[in-house]
Order: C-alpha cells, then sequence, then structure tokens
C-alpha cells in the first residue's frame, strides 16, 4: 500500500499556496478603484459622506475683524502704562454693530463676537477695567491688537477647506454651514449585498432540527455594514446548492458594488463559493497565513467586487475588518489610513505555533497604577462569538512568533480604530 500522505490543512503552522496578510491587503489594495458616481446632498444627510469635489470657500472666514470676548475696542495707540482712562461713547452686540466714528481717548463698550469699528484694533477685557459713568479706566498691562479676531484669519477667499474623497464629520458640517452652502456633493454610497450559505442554518423565528443552528452571521454583517455608512442588501440564506449559489451571486453581482458571502469557501465536499467564483468571474486569492480565517476568497464577478468569507462567526469578523473595511473604505474613496496599533505589556500568557499571523481576542484595562495593560479573554476558537463579543481590541502576533509569556510587550489594535 503506498505511503499515505496527508493534504495541507487548517491545523498546519503554515502553507506554501497561502498569502501573508500584508501580501492579501496589497492584494485587494491593487485591484479597487473609488467609485466615481456622485449625489447632492443636504448638510445634514452628509455625515459620514465622502466628498466627491474638494470644497473651496466663496468667503473669508471671519467675514470682519470682531471682538474675542466681552470687553471695551480701543486705539491701540491710547496703550499708556498700566493705568489710563477713555470715554466710553457707545456699544457693539454681536450682529448689531457700533455705527459711528471712535476717536483717540474714546472707546466703545464690545460683546464677544460683535464687529470691530474700523477705528479700532484693540479690546480690553471687562475685567480689567473700572467703570465711573462715561469714563472707563483701564488697568494692568494691555497689548496692541489683543483680544481680536482678524477678517480672514482662519480661512481666505479661495482656500481649500475639504479634499476630494474627505469623510465628513460634525465639525466638517458646520464649517461647511459656516461658508454658506446648503448641500455638498457627496460620493455615491457603496451598495453590498451579502448572504450566508449552508444548509445547517436558518432564520431567526425558525425552529431548530437536529443539527441546525440559528445564522448568525447576517446580524454581524448588516451591523458592521451600517457602521461604514454603506447600503446593506441582505439576501437571507442559500443553500449549499451549486445551482442555488449560482443564482444567488449573478442576482447580487448586478445589485451592488460588493458581495460578501459567509461560510463555503473551505475544503469540504459542499463548499461551492470558491468553485462558483471561478465559473462566474475570476479568484484572485483564497488562502491567507492567519489565524481565525484561513480561508478569505477574493476576486471578482465581472465589475463586482467578491469577498467569500470564512463561516465561522469570529473569523467573518476578524477577516471583515482587516481586510474588507479598508476595501469598502479605498472603494468610496476615503484616504487610505493604516488602522492605528500601540505597545503595551500583556499580562495574559498566549501559546502559539509560529508560521502564521493570528488575531488574538484581547480587552485592554487600567491597573492600579493608572497603566493601559492587556490581556485575553480566554478560549480563543474561531466559533467562540463571546471572544469578540467580550474583546476590546486584537491582540496582534506576527508569524514568527512562538507565544508570549505574561508581562511581555505585544502590539495592540484597538476595535475603536477598526469601525
Amino acid at each position: 500500500m503506498a505511503e499515505f500522505i496527508p493534504q495541507a490543512s487548517c491545523a498546519d503552522a503554515h502553507e506554501p499556496q497561502s498569502l501573508s496578510v500584508s501580501e492579501a491587503q496589497q492584494r485587494i489594495t491593487d485591484l479597487i478603484k473609488a467609485i466615481t458616481a456622485w449625489e447632492k446632498c443636504s448638510i445634514r444627510n452628509s455625515l459620514d459622506r465622502n466628498l466627491h469635489n474638494p470644497i473651496s470657500s466663496p468667503i473669508q472666514v471671519p467675514a470682519h475683524n470682531n471682538s474675542a470676548m466681552d470687553g471695551y475696542a480701543i486705539h491701540g495707540s491710547d496703550i499708556s502704562g498700566n493705568h489710563f482712562s477713555l470715554l466710553q461713547i457707545g456699544t457693539a452686540f454681536a450682529g448689531h454693530p457700533y455705527v459711528g466714528k471712535v476717536n483717540k481717548g474714546e472707546c466703545i463698550r464690545i460683546m464677544t463676537g460683535a464687529m470691530m469699528p474700523d477705528d479700532c484694533d484693540t479690546v480690553v477685557m471687562q475685567e480689567h477695567v473700572e467703570v465711573d459713568g462715561q469714563m472707563i479706566t483701564v488697568h494692568g498691562k494691555q497689548l496692541k491688537g489683543q483680544n481680536v479676531r482678524f477678517a480672514g484669519e482662519d480661512i481666505q477667499v479661495g482656500d481649500i477647506v475639504l479634499e476630494e474623497g474627505h469623510k465628513l464629520t460634525p465639525a466638517d458640517l458646520g464649517m461647511i454651514a459656516s461658508l454658506g452652502f446648503s448641500e455638498v456633493t457627496v460620493k455615491r454610497k457603496i451598495r453590498v449585498a451579502f448572504f450566508s450559505t449552508g444548509d445547517e442554518l436558518r432564520s431567526i423565528g425558525q425552529s431548530l432540527e437536529a443539527g441546525q443552528i440559528y445564522d448568525s452571521n447576517r446580524y454581524t454583517l448588516y451591523g458592521m455594514l451600517k457602521r461604514l455608512g454603506v447600503d446593506p442588501i441582505d439576501m437571507g440564506v442559500v443553500a449549499d446548492d451549486k445551482d442555488a449559489l449560482r443564482t444567488a451571486l449573478q442576482l447580487a453581482s448586478n445589485q451592488a458594488d460588493v458581495v460578501l458571502t459567509s461560510g463555503g469557501v473551505s475544503v469540504g465536499e459542499a463548499d461551492y463559493i470558491k468553485e462558483m467564483l471561478e465559473e462566474l468571474g475570476q479568484v484572485d486569492f483564497w488562502k491567507i497565513a492567519m489565524k481565525p480565517g484561513r480561508p478569505l476568497a477574493f476576486g471578482k464577478i465581472n465589475d463586482t467586487l467578491f469577498f467569500g468569507l470564512p463561516g465561522n462567526p469570529v473569523s467573518v469578523m476578524v477577516t471583515f475588518y482587516q481586510f474588507v473595511t479598508p476595501a469598502l473604505q479605498q472603494l468610496a474613496g476615503n484616504k487610505m489610513v493604516r488602522k492605528n496599533t500601540v505597545q503595551v505589556n500583556c499580562v495574559s500568557p498566549i501559546r502559539k505555533r509560529a508560521g502564521r499571523f493570528e488575531f488574538q481576542r484581547g480587552i485592554l484595562f487600567t491597573n492600579a497604577n493608572g497603566e493601559t495593560e492587556v490581556k485575553t479573554t480566554g478560549q480563543q476558537g474561531s466559533g467562540i462569538l463571546r471572544s469578540m463579543s467580550s474583546a476590546n481590541c486584537f491582540i496582534l502576533l506576527e508569524e514568527s512568533c512562538d507565544g508570549i509569556e505574561p508581562n511581555s510587550t505585544v502590539t495592540v489594535q484597538p476595535f475603536s480604530g477598526l469601525i
């Protein structure tokens, strides 16, 4: 009898045909071009949208010299030592400027934001002023030009205030409104169709029979997609059947920019996703030297990007955050920014074999000395969804790492930088 030679499997430390995490990320980046479709959007509805065109200012900001605080507008040349007196001749409020000339030796009462008279260039805060009828006496050291916001010191006419592709924040909405715009031109929202595969899956509300489980992946995917601001298209559960999968993939690719599936990308007899992708489009890769998440099919169906995610719940989330999230951001026109990482002390021992990049689920916390440390969530199986629910970060372990002793420095990727 010929000698039996086991095939490569997910239990192996490394597979020769698998890509590294960084290689897979680069392959995805190289294949994506940002969408060019755009639409007009009111300011209130533009939060977290990506600008299609840069925004340039039609006005200067501030529009006029104005007071930075409540006080008295004076001629800077009237400053004389630490004590001097002036005649108050009027008052300026925000939106109601003082009309008239302010001569040397005179001043006006002025409120924060009020327009400065042309004759004045300095504001003395009210706390430094003693008032006696129409006369004021200024105490303390004063400087010419103090406490004044000058016209155009923030933004000049024609300045580019926001670049193309910028993702709009609440502060951006206020700035756009301050320039007088009521709407902006933004990239069209990315459309993402997604479905789960597996004869064992049942939707919520259905009764479970022997060997069946509820489909959790679609709800996890929906939540992650909604946080990214895309238009999700939930196509439900598709059976492990070639014809059903072929129909679902064709339908999804016809109405979406990206298609996501979970399950069916391994090497089991009923795992057809990779085969269907080869039939309908192209497979760029389908194995990555990582844990969890080794089987990940990536490619295209016509012009639609395709990600075949693993079926295990944790693997779905890890691969989504590491590969799908940056791909969707790039497709939407976002500036590509690598996820933030920090170096912290790990109080937990971690078992690992060299050969694959691992994303351990961790909990960042503050110890009794006020220092930030990290610990694992415990069991790290790819089917233990609770390890993601309890975690607030990934502990990143390079391929060469063969385990971590307690109180070792590790690289951590907080979830706050992923979503």
